[in-house]
This record gives C-alpha cells, sequence and structure tokens, in this order.
C-alpha cells in the first residue's frame, strides 16, 4: 500500500468526494467537499478493540499535517498495543474537561452569588418585586440619593445592622427624619422580599439586618413616629397668606423692569392653595385633575379613585361657592386645556409635587443639606423666604397642612367627625358588616361641611389685618 505525500492529496479532485485514501498502518482518510468546493479529508487509524472494529480520528487535512495526522495514528496504536481503547479514552478525557468546566462554571457563579451586592438586590426588588403608580420613580431616586451611596457596595452577605444604622443617621444628622422613616420601610421591605427569595435567602443566614432596626432610637427624640403634625394655619397666617400672595402680584405689575422683577408664586398654584384649604383634597389629587371632572354649573367636582390615594375609591367634592370661585378664576387660566394643572406642554398634568415644591422653595430658611448647612439653591428653582407665615415661628407649612387646616376649622365649626372624615375620603373604622350594608352616602352632610368652611374662609379672607380677624361661630346643632 502506498504511502501518502502531500502531492499525492493535493491532486484529489472534486469528483473523488465519498472516495477512501489509504496508508499502511490502518490510516485511512474520507475524501469531503466542502460547500465552497474545497477538498478536504478526515483521516481515522482503524483498529480493532474486543473484537471490533472501530475508528479514532486522528485529524483533517489539510487543516492538520500528514505528520500530525500520523502522529496522532501512532500514539492511538501505541495505545491499543498497550491494551487501551484510544477512542475511549478520548471519550472519558473529553467528558472530563466538560465536567472540569461545568464545575468550575459552577464555582464562578457561586463566587457571583456570594457577592452580590445590596446594589444588586435593590436592582432586583425594584424590578419585579415592587410596583408604584410613579414607576418606583421615588423609590429609585431615594435610594440613589441616600441609601445605596452609603449600602450599595457592600455584600449582602456582609451587610449588618450597623451598616444601615449608619446610613439612616446620616438622614436624620440632616434633620430629614421622615425620610429616614420612609429609607427604613422601604429597606424593611426589600428585605423581606429578598428573605422569601433565591438567591438572596441563603446570602441572609445571619438573618435579616431590618429585624434589629429599632427607628425610634435613631430619629431625633422630638420626632413624632406616627407623623401626626400638628401644623394648623390660624386664621392670622391664613391673612398673611393672603397678603404675601398679592403682595407678590402687586410688587411684580408695578415692576419698572419685569425682566429683572421677582415672579411671583404661579396663579394657579395660587388658586391650588385656596382650592385645598376650602376642599381638604390632596395635593396629587388636584394636580391630576381634569375640567371634564368639574362641573362648575353643579359645584361638584369628581376624583376618580384612580387618582385617590391608594385607589380607594372614587371621591366627589361638593363645591362651596368659595371653592367654586376658585375653580373659575383657574379655569380663566386653563380652561383652554383638558387639565386644570397642565404641564408646559399642555398634553398633560403637572407633577403631583410641583405644587409642593413651589411651595417649599419658598421656605428655604426651613430646608437643610446632607451637611446640615441651608441648601444652595437648585437650578431653574426659586430659594426664598417669601411664603414663611408668622416670622417663621410655627414652622414651615405644607399643602398637606391646608387639608388639615381645613379639617380643623371644620371640627371647629362643630361638623362631626365621621363627616369629616368623609370629606377627606379616609377609611372608616368600624365593622366590616356595618360598612357593607350601610351604604348612605352623606352627600347632604358633606355639602354641608364643605359650604360652612367655605363661608368661614371668605369671612376670614375679608378681614383687613391678620389682628382683626372675628371669632369662629359654631354651625347651630
Amino acid at each position: 500500500m502506498a504511502k501518502l505525500t502531500q502531492r499525492t492529496l493535493e491532486a484529489i479532485r472534486a469528483d473523488q468526494a465519498g472516495t477512501t485514501v489509504r496508508e499502511e498502518g490502518g490510516l485511512l482518510g474520507r475524501v469531503r467537499l466542502k460547500t465552497d468546493g474545497t477538498v478536504t479529508i478526515s483521516f481515522y487509524y482503524r483498529y480493532r478493540f474486543d473484537g471490533k472494529s472501530k475508528d479514532f480520528s486522528c485529524g483533517t487535512w489539510p487543516a492538520d499535517s500528514l505528520s500530525t495526522i500520523r502522529s496522532n495514528r501512532d500514539g492511538a496504536r501505541a495505545k491499543v498495543a498497550d491494551g487501551v481503547d484510544p477512542a475511549a479514552e478520548k471519550k472519558v478525557v473529553r467528558h472530563e474537561k466538560q465536567e472540569a468546566i461545568a464545575a468550575k462554571l459552577v464555582e464562578i457563579e457561586a463566587k457571583r452569588v456570594a457577592d452580590l451586592t445590596v446594589q444588586d438586590m435593590f436592582e432586583a426588588w425594584v424590578k419585579d418585586g415592587v410596583r408604584r403608580k410613579d414607576g418606583n420613580a421615588e423609590i429609585k431616586r431615594l435610594f440613589g440619593a441616600d441609601v445605596l451611596p452609603g449600602l450599595g457596595g457592600i455584600a449582602v452577605k456582609a451587610v449588618t445592622e450597623h451598616d444601615v444604622r449608619t446610613v439612616l443617621r446620616a438622614l436624620v444628622d440632616r434633620g430629614v427624619n421622615r425620610t429616614a422613616v420612609v429609607a427604613r420601610n422601604m429597606l424593611t421591605q426589600m428585605f423581606a422580599w429578598a428573605q422569601k427569595r433565591q438567591p438572596w435567602r441563603k446570602l441572609m443566614v445571619d438573618g435579616n439586618p431590618m429585624d434589629l432596626i429599632e427607628i425610634e432610637k435613631i430619629v431625633a427624640d422630638d420626632y413624632d413616629l406616627d407623623n401626626q403634625s400638628d401644623r394648623v394655619l390660624s386664621p392670622e397666617e391664613i391673612v398673611e397668606l393672603r397678603d404675601v400672595l398679592q403682595r407678590g402680584e402687586d410688587e411684580y405689575a408695578n415692576a419698572p423692569n419685569k425682566r429683572l422683577a421677582r415672579q411671583p408664586l404661579e396663579r394657579t398654584t395660587q388658586r391650588a392653595i385656596w382650592i385645598m384649604l376650602s376642599t381638604l383634597c390632596r395635593v396629587g389629587e388636584l394636580s391630576m385633575a381634569r375640567w371634564d371632572d368639574v362641573d362648575l354649573a353643579a359645584g361638584e367636582w369628581f376624583i376618580p379613585k384612580d387618582n385617590v390615594k391608594g385607589s380607594l375609591a372614587d371621591m366627589r367634592i361638593y363645591l362651596s361657592p368659595f371653592a367654586r370661585e376658585q375653580f373659575q378664576l383657574l379655569h380663566t387660566v386653563t380652561g383652554h386645556t383638558d387639565w386644570c394643572f397642565p404641564s408646559i406642554d399642555n398634553a398633560t398634568h403637572i407633577g403631583t409635587k410641583s405644587i409642593t415644591k413651589q411651595i417649599g422653595d419658598r421656605q428655604a430658611m426651613f430646608k437643610k443639606s446632607k451637611d446640615g448647612k441651608p441648601v444652595a439653591a437648585l437650578a431653574k428653582r426659586r430659594s426664598d423666604n417669601t411664603l414663611v407665615l408668622a416670622n417663621g415661628r410655627n414652622g414651615s407649612w405644607t399643602p398637606h397642612d391646608l387639608r388639615r387646616t381645613g379639617a380643623t376649622m371644620m371640627q371647629k365649626l362643630g361638623v362631626p367627625l365621621d363627616t369629616i372624615d368623609r370629606c377627606q375620603n379616609h377609611v372608616l373604622s368600624g365593622s366590616k358588616v356595618r360598612r357593607h350594608y350601610l351604604h348612605h352616602d352623606y352627600a347632604d352632610e358633606k355639602r354641608d361641611a364643605w359650604r360652612l368652611l367655605g363661608e368661614r374662609l371668605a369671612e376670614i379672607l375679608q378681614t383687613t389685618a391678620a389682628g382683626n380677624v372675628s371669632p369662629i361661630k359654631r354651625a347651630t346643632p
């Protein structure tokens, strides 16, 4: 049997595909034709083992040289001579390599899982574990600004109560106790979600660090953990607020150069202040209001449950003459759009925090930065104290304080507490059976309550000076 040469192989033509070439020593090659017309030859060493004929792959020409192919054949032949099946050995080696690779991949994955951080947990939780109306925007903002800078890089297996406490105390030191409480609540929710799921559960073998966080020992001593702020605007402050808003309008109107003059509070926000005070609505509910839901003729404002906090139930507010006038004034400004408080492009409503920010920006003296110093003014945002009332003696005030102020005024007017709760769209306590069977809507009672509040506000705002506010007249039982 002639010995194969390089020239012999190169002389093989495409039409010989499927034929076999042979060489002494059990070497044979099968001629193949690739799709591009190139000739290749797969070489095998043919031998007998345990009474069976077997083939051992020795390489493919021309990718492998004849010398390499023969060397592989000689190695296989030597193994057969030693009683070893080279094909079986090759299979075992291949499997061992695959198992080694698989084991290494398992090792790499185990290390990756072992090194998962709080940042990784947060990303998994915010994607699959929580869903807020704002698309989790507020959660992402809070964690990005105040939580992850301190905790994000710590491995979940290593995070301790002390790490969490350090982050929360930094917030308290800035004077933002409420933010610390909210951050604690979110962290508690995130770790509770993770503790029920792999791979997080096995990383928390030492327990959930949030179980050891006692927020009452972290917040300031004078902070009310129930968040029951008692800020209520006095009648004198309501008159002062009226005067402050009017003064801003007058100063701008009389400014010799309006381009340099300080802009007054947006008129839509001014109307929002009086609407919130006279209806007890939430700032978010008002921000999302559509004109289609406001019936100025009937004096009613319908709030769909999707706009209500917790999406508990639809709400219908019966507008007092005072509240209706505020909506009418607002309509002269935004009535050409679909929204009572439209965005700049009129495509949707303003952000639900926009009004709160405008009011807060004008009480800058109460804001603190992360180092406890007065907060620096933000670009394109106001930073002054034009809405500070009573020289700041009673602290800052917020849109929610207007809701509380209106409810307190109703109480002073003799409105029953359960009616006030209904005007605020609160979920009333009591038997579920009672709530299921008793369906009186209290429309007349609520209408009277809002009317009394509107009349009292009109009476207060007729006052010419803060010191001359007339005493309250309770409703006749």
